[in-house]
């Protein structure tokens, strides 16, 4: 409990690092989020370029999965033409990850008492079933 309490403490704002966010959406295809620099009293930091964020979902049989991807424009018009692209592309590498992750997960070996089911002590192990 202590441990946690001081974590806390350390936590400190990175005032080299502030962005004041506008969020922009159509209330259908998705959001965009304008991150502009600015400095420690708000005023914008002209020394640094503002980012442009898509935020979109993607309907799977498990429910809405979210989607965040980097829009690569300087203005809110040009987030706007390079959303579909943008969020086509973040659609394709979290289905690759996705297949990545089934492929790693097909390809494991299991030996039986090697590990890899229940920590040790745990009942339902499977292995106090004995035949006769």
């Amino acid at each position: 409990m202590a441990d946690e309490s001081e974590g806390a403490r350390d936590l400190k704002v990175d005032t080299d690092n502030l962005y004041r966010e506008e969020v922009f959406t159509d209330l259908g295809a998705g959001t965009i989020r304008r991150l502009t620099p600015v400095l420690p009293d708000g005023s914008a930091d002209s020394s640094r370029q503002t980012a442009y964020m898509g935020q979109a979902q993607v309907v799977s049989a498990m429910g809405p999965l979210p989607l965040q991807f980097q829009l690569e424009a300087d203005s809110l018009d040009g987030a706007i033409e390079r959303f579909p692209a943008a969020a086509e592309q973040a659609v394709k590498r979290m289905l690759d990850e996705i297949r990545e992750l089934q492929r790693q997960q097909a390809s494991q070996i299991v030996v039986p008492g090697a590990g890899g089911g229940l920590p040790p002590g745990m009942p339902g192990g499977g292995g106090g079933i004995k035949l006769r």
